[in-house]
Formats: C-alpha cells, sequence, structure tokens
C-alpha cells in the first residue's frame, strides 16, 4: 500500500517560525532560512539532488537554540561548476557573510569541495555526508546526459526518485523518504535538469588547502545512492579528517537521525573552535 504523506508536526511548527527568504542575485534566485545569532560564523548547508532548503529544517531548529546560526539554501538553477561557484560567491556576498562553514550531503556535498577548492579563504571547515568526490561515474550510468535540459518534468522526477531506495524501511527511515520525496515534488524541470547536469557535468576536487583537522566525514553504514567505493575515495583522500559513523540512518540522515547528525555538527564545531583556540596561544 502507498503511502499517504502529511507534513510532520515539528515542520509544521518550523514553517510558522522561520521565514523563507527570496533573493534574486544577478539571473539565479536564491531560497534560503537563515535562523540563528547573526555575530556567528553560519554553517551552510548544501542539499543533495532531490533536496531543499527544507529538508534541514530540523538542523535550523535544534542548532540555531543553542547559538548557531545555520543556513539552509536551495541549489538555484546554475549548468556548470563554475557557475555554481560564482553563484554562491554572489550569493554570500549578497547576504553580507564572509566566511562560512559548509556542511553538504551528496551533491551539495562535492559542490561544497569544489567551493572550498577555488575560494580558501572564505571556507574555515566542511561537514562532508555521503557525498563524492568526481562526477564520471554518474555520467557513465547516464547517457542521456546532453539532452537532460530538454526532458520533461516528469521523466527527470521519476529519474531522480529511482535513485531514492524505496522500502522496506524503520519508521524513521521511511518518513525522512516520504518528506523529501514530498520535495522533490516541489522542483521546476530547470531545477531538477541543473542539478542532474551539476552531477554528470565532467569534474572532480583537487586537492584542497584547507586541512584535514578542519574535515569532517559523517557516513551512514546502512546503504546511500552514493556507492560506497566514491565513498571510500573520499575517506582516502582526506585521511586527516574527523570520521563520524552513523549505523543507520540511510540516504538522509539529517531527517531519520537528527539527534546523532547535530551532535556531531556541534562536536565538529567544537572541535574546530578548540583548534583555533589552540594556534592562537601557541
Amino acid at each position: 500500500m502507498k503511502r499517504v504523506f502529511s507534513a510532520p508536526g515539528d515542520y509544521i511548527y518550523f514553517k510558522s517560525q522561520v521565514p523563507l527568504h527570496r533573493i534574486p542575485i544577478g539571473t539565479k534566485q536564491w531560497r534560503y532560512y537563515d535562523f540563528g545569532p547573526k555575530v556567528v560564523t553560519p554553517l551552510i548547508c548544501l542539499p543533495g539532488t532531490a533536496g531543499t532548503a527544507d529538508v534541514y529544517y530540523k538542523q535550523i531548529m535544534c542548532l540555531s537554540m543553542k547559538g548557531y546560526r545555520v543556513i539552509s539554501v536551495d541549489i538555484p538553477c546554475v549548468w556548470n561548476h563554475q557557475e555554481w561557484i560564482q553563484s554562491f560567491e554572489k550569493f554570500l556576498d549578497a547576504i553580507d557573510v564572509h566566511h562560512i562553514h559548509l556542511y553538504g550531503t551528496s551533491l551539495g556535498g562535492f559542490l561544497a569541495q569544489l567551493f572550498a577548492q577555488h575560494r580558501p579563504r572564505r571556507v574555515k571547515s566542511l561537514i562532508l555526508s555521503n557525498t563524492f568526490l568526481e562526477t564520471r561515474s554518474f555520467a557513465a550510468a547516464m547517457p542521456w546526459a546532453p539532452i537532460v535540459s530538454w526532458t520533461p518534468s516528469f521523466l527527470l522526477k521519476r529519474y531522480v526518485l529511482t535513485g531514492i531506495r524505496d522500502g522496506p524501511h524503520e519508521p524513521f527511515i521511511a518518513d525522512s523518504v516520504d518528506f523529501v520525496v514530498s520535495q522533490v515534488e516541489t522542483l521546476s524541470r530547470d531545477e531538477l535538469a541543473s542539478r542532474l547536469t551539476l552531477t554528470v557535468d565532467s569534474a572532480s576536487v583537487k586537492p584542497l588547502l584547507l586541512s584535514d583537522s578542519f574535515i569532517t566525514i559523517m557516513d551512514t553504514n546502512d546503504y546511500s545512492a552514493i556507492p560506497q567505493q566514491l565513498k571510500d575515495q573520499l575517506s582516502e583522500r582526506y585521511p586527516g579528517a574527523r570520521r563520524a559513523y552513523l549505523k543507520t540512518g540511510g540516504d538522509f540522515p539529517f531527517l531519520s537521525r537528527p539527534d546523532e547528525v547535530n551532535l556531531h555538527l556541534q562536536v565538529h564545531e567544537v572541535y574546530i573552535s578548540k583548534w583555533n583556540l589552540t594556534r592562537i596561544y601557541d
């Protein structure tokens, strides 16, 4: 029997308390949430192909109450990685944010690394979850990539949704899948096409200037849409990074295991702060 999705009560409360911002920057429309004290360096959350700014609502609500500033964004319609880097930098300038911590999952984690590679002075740390270093394997699995920008919306949605593992799930994972599926339904054809293009457009992350000490890798050990081989490549690239493995959680641990994810995000920030203080006093 098909599950009937109804918005969770905590999400309805979140929407009543936290405004969704929309700002045009050039030809791009940015949708984002920005909650928490403005005097601290923000944690910016970047979703995967199927995600929106809303998927991190549990992080926004929890961490903002603990003194963190959390900004969650939609990935706008950009069609190559250089355009992503330039557009994201213009967005940061528009909201008057200079230095950031980046938390990216899946495609968002890949884009976070690219931004850290090309704009190293702006990125203070990275939290990478169920993500990858290069797009080659995705391009090989999607031979129709050259016509993605002309593909009808219903086919793009079907393709994106086939990447989300369908049941049976533990209830908390099933709820996270239902929520993300509901968010996919809100995305336009161009939004879906641009994200798929970013996933298959040829690119790889080069070595970062950012020290491994400022990186946390947070993966789930049960399964995810990102092949284990690609996650292993990421771990090998950053041997000195902190490891934060979740026993279960599926593709969307920020929704299915929010308490554990939020704890690891806080531990990451505390570690970075202590490391910086150590450098000052050494």
